[in-house]
């Protein structure tokens, strides 16, 4: 399969960029070939929609841009199993979690439609009389940069607010992982999207990168991936007063009172950690549990794992699939490899099973402490530590020494316990009794260098908007 850059709505091969070999990382087989856009392809991007701004999409009725994205968002049901395929086949994607992302990425666009309509300004009394109010305007152009974590429904939460609130976009996939968003592209034009309202310009992340964060037409970056390009993406965007939105890396905590349910907390916390095969900024990676439960919780933990399918990401039995990448996969080892033998302990995974593709078992350690490197550092694979806790107040200062404040789930049956928590814990999105992170009527993203601005929810469409103040004078 041979797939080009999206350029006004047209897709084409790439002019001077380097071809990226897409491997499946099942199988370890080649079967992909993308272009990579050059310098000049992502300049005639961005010029592309700077004028489709001016001249079309800003213009466009709020009616008539919602039933453009309800039209995508059909005809991405309309493709869901195809489009779904094709994220198992380039990033080793359980079939059934592929599935439902898709979906996901159709409700995205189902919300930003409805929102359109119903996003507007303010009237506000003033001291001197008069008539004051705010319009939201949209920024212009904008760029977003997406991970290869979860491709497709990472890619619809920053176009489709983008666009709803009338902005056009530049989005550059994530190198391992542009296969469906490139089909958005298609989609798009297909539900009536404009030429030049939304451009794609896969390939190398540094270069392509750096040239959309120092652009000068470009008014907003909205980035999701590790806080190390966060951090620089910040640094260059200073350059031309860019708005930055942020969603960064996670060491999300599992927090375990002993009047929770048991049972129920354990069953549930092998996938809110190895989901994704563990590649998952709000992956609950610290589990804290308190003593008295301590030796229960472990072994219910350590008994439902061993239950999980790790296996061929196209059967839809399969829990777990491989890692994205080779490296990925020896990154992830490499915390392993670094454990002391004389205090550390791995109670199950860590090995590879079978001799084909990139997969790695669950593995469970304990024994951490928390100058460790794998208890303090994001792994981004299948790899849980877990503690016991005494006090809750030393519980809360250990939780908050962490660099990264993304998400997290406490799980005990008292209410005001779980208020207390909630307020206490440093960390963007918080779950109670519960490991879901993601609502697409609500805001997601993190504290600390876990990031800036949200996602999702209406705060998601306010941030790519400018607030305009009119006051009229009533002489």
């Amino acid at each position: 399969m041979k797939l080009g850059l999206f350029i006004n709505n047209k897709s084409e091969e790439n002019r001077g960029g380097t071809p990226q070999l897409l491997v499946n990382p099942a199988t370890e087989e080649t079967f992909a070939e993308v272009s990579g856009a050059a310098i000049k392809d992502c300049e005639r991007a961005v010029n592309g929609a700077e004028t489709a701004y001016r001249q079309t999409w800003r213009n466009l009725a709020p009616g008539k841009r919602a039933e453009i994205l309800f039209a995508i968002a059909r005809e991405i049901r309309l493709r869901l199993e195809e489009l779904a395929q094709l994220e198992t086949q380039n990033i080793g994607k359980p079939i059934s979690d592929a599935r439902d992302e898709i979906g996901l990425g159709a409700r995205v666009f189902e919300y930003y439609a409805g929102a359109v309509g119903k996003f507007y300004g303010q009237t506000i009394p003033v001291a001197r009389g008069g008539f004051d109010f705010t319009l939201r305007e949209p920024l212009g152009v904008v760029a977003a940069i997406v991970p290869w974590n979860f491709p497709f429904p990472i890619t619809c939460w920053k176009v489709a607010p983008a666009l709803a609130a009338g902005n056009t976009v530049i989005l550059k996939p994530a190198s391992l992982s542009p296969v469906t968003a490139l089909k958005l592209g298609e989609i798009c034009a297909q539900a009536g999207l404009p030429e030049g309202v939304l451009q794609i310009v896969p390939g190398s992340g540094k270069s392509i990168g750096d040239f959309l964060v120092q652009h000068p037409l470009i008014r907003k970056i909205s980035f999701t991936g590790s806080t190390e390009i966060g951090v620089r993406i910040m640094e260059q965007g200073a350059k031309t007063l860019k708005r930055i939105s942020l969603e960064l890396g996670g060491k999300s905590p599992n927090i375990i009172f002993a009047d929770a349910d048991i049972q129920k907390a354990a069953a549930s916390a092998p996938m809110s950690v190895f989901a994704n095969t563990g590649q998952d900024c709000c992956a609950r990676s610290r589990v804290f549990v308190e003593e008295k439960v301590f030796d229960s919780f472990v072994e219910k933990f350590l008994e439902a794992t061993k239950k999980l399918v790790v296996a061929d990401p196209t059967d839809s039995k399969t829990e777990l699939g491989p890692l994205v990448s080779k490296g990925q996969r020896e990154a992830v080892e490499d915390f392993l490899k670094g454990l002391d033998s004389t205090r550390h302990k791995v109670l199950c995974g860590g090995d590879r099973p079978g001799s084909k593709g990139f997969f790695l078992n669950p593995a469970l350690v304990m024994g951490c402490e928390t100058g460790d490197r794998i208890w303090n550092e994001e792994v981004f694979g299948p790899v849980v530590c877990i503690r016991s806790f005494r006090d809750e107040k030393q519980l809360v200062e250990e939780i908050n020494a962490s660099s990264y404040g993304l998400s997290g789930s406490i799980w005990t049956s008292d209410l005001f316990r779980a208020l207390r928590m909630a307020r206490s814990v440093e960390s963007g999105v918080l779950s109670i009794n519960s490991h879901s992170s993601v609502h697409v009527e609500a805001p997601f993203g993190g504290y600390k260098m876990s990031g800036i601005g949200r996602d999702l929810g209406m705060t998601a469409m306010e941030g790519y908007t400018e607030l305009k103040n009119v006051y009229i004078s009533d002489l």
